[in-house]
């Protein structure tokens, strides 16, 4: 076995470099070192799972959650980039062995491979993501089917990776957050076989892709009222930005953006190939409505006695706290092509064209027909504004800049395709533009 040392490791280049080690630990209320008692810890950011409008159909338990938030560990547990090895591949075997080192393996042919070498970095935290339960993944991600159907247990066709990627978030002020394809495995290594995407880059150091890769989007205009969606690039196993590949899993990158980064911003799209993420900086969060708001948004629309135009029932939208069961008799129903809302009625019905296909009474228009349910993950909502249009065809009820946002938003699907869908419950979205203003009529007296 050939060891050899390379001092250019980690030198000008280890900033782009740096992968901090896996510490397998909750980090929902991991108190800050600097926190005082009764003090809330040092949030970096939070990470929200496409899909799942607030909780998982199972309920949130542990690291398995449609929500996580990133706080500021105890320890410094991150790491960098330190000693680059050429080593022969009966030897891997053993030079991997050490649980205690971290390491990325490239695996360059039969009898070559460059494994490089991390030592701790103090300034830097670390936060694994993928589909694995072991202890070194802090937030396990499972597939997410479109229409809401989460496939939340284990999965043997998952495309999801058992360690798909790491957040590296600076330990001081402004905490800046960097993203990575790949993490850690139990053996706090990170391999790339012969048949992965890897390759030398001009400065004599090692870079790789995974599987299924990693797409980032960054918003333009940052997430808020005046966003708009960026574009999807890849990240490599060394937080490098590439432009996407011909297909998910194609033997050949992208070509490398140089004027990029892979510094997560207040609205990034982070997808795993079966999941997508937002990340939601503190910042970000105070913008965004709460909880709170949201329930005085629905208290007030139902204040307003909106009624059926046809039954002239009295409509209201059902408490969260009732979850998405049945609808009730006063649930509030849309015609989506047109946005007339009714109460539910049993008339109209085009079974030629799907069981869900009716037509207006009021316009004509025949189209899905489908109760509203309110929007109820608030870190998805761009403003605060009033619940004024539906996604189509399921009917999530959001403010008219977060639905025409979104539906301008495409999310990858499948190894090459891109489609817009709802971010509540992942519903791939129809019509003309995805969402549909609504049409409420007032009472009568």
């Amino acid at each position: 076995m050939v060891l050899e040392g390379n001092p250019e490791v980690g030198s000008p280049r280890t900033s782009d470099l740096q992968h901090p080690e896996n510490q397998g630990s909750c980090v929902l209320s991991s108190p800050s070192e600097d926190a005082q008692p009764g003090e809330e810890p040092i949030k970096y950011g939070e990470l929200i799972v496409l899909g799942y409008n607030g909780c998982l159909a199972s309920g949130d338990k542990g690291r398995r959650r449609s929500r996580l938030a990133l706080n500021r560990r105890p320890h410094a547990n991150g790491v960098k980039p330190d000693v680059m090895h050429h080593i022969s591949t009966p030897l891997v075997s053993k030079a991997l062995s050490n649980r205690g080192q971290h390491s990325i393996s490239y695996t360059l042919s039969r009898s070559h491979s460059v494994i490089v070498e991390y030592t701790h970095d103090s300034d830097t935290d670390m936060f694994q993501i993928g589909r694995s339960t072991e202890n070194m993944i802090d937030f396990v991600v499972t597939d997410t089917s479109p229409g809401g159907g989460a496939a939340e247990g284990p999965s043997a066709q998952s495309t999801i990776s058992r360690y798909a990627c790491r957040i590296l978030c600076d330990r001081r002020p402004p905490y800046t957050a960097r993203i990575y394809a790949a993490g850690f495995d139990a053996s706090s290594n990170i391999f790339l076989g012969e048949r992965a995407a890897k390759w030398r880059t001009p400065d004599g150091l090692m870079d790789g892709l995974t599987t299924n890769g990693v797409l980032v989007m960054h918003p333009a205009g940052g997430f808020s009222e005046d966003s708009a969606p960026g574009v999807w690039r890849e990240i490599s196993v060394c937080g490098n930005v590439y432009t996407l590949r011909d297909s998910r899993s194609a033997q050949q990158r992208g070509k490398l953006v140089e004027n990029e980064s892979n510094v997560l911003q207040d609205g990034s799209l982070i997808d795993l190939c079966g999941a997508t993420l937002l990340w939601r900086t503190p910042a970000g969060l105070l913008r965004a409505p709460t909880l709170k708001q949201l329930e005085a948004q629905r208290q007030e629309a139902n204040a307003a006695r909106p009624q059926c135009p046809v039954g002239l029932s009295t409509l209201a939208f059902p408490s969260p706290a009732r979850g998405r069961t049945a609808p009730d008799k006063q649930q509030p129903w849309v015609y989506v092509r047109c946005g007339h809302v009714h109460g539910y009625h049993g008339w109209g019905c085009r079974r030629e064209r799907g069981p869900q296909e009716r037509e207006c009474p009021l316009c004509r228009l025949v189209g899905p027909y489908v109760p509203l349910w309110l929007g109820q993950e608030a870190g998805l909502c761009l403003d605060p504004g009033p619940p004024s249009h539906a996604f189509a065809p399921c009917g999530h009820v959001c403010s008219e800049k977060t639905a025409r946002y979104w539906a301008q938003t495409p999310l990858p699907h499948g190894t090459h395709a891109f489609h817009a869908a709802c971010p509540f419950c992942g519903a791939w979205l129809t019509g003309e533009h995805g969402c549909v203003r609504l049409i409420f009529q007032g009472p009568l007296d």
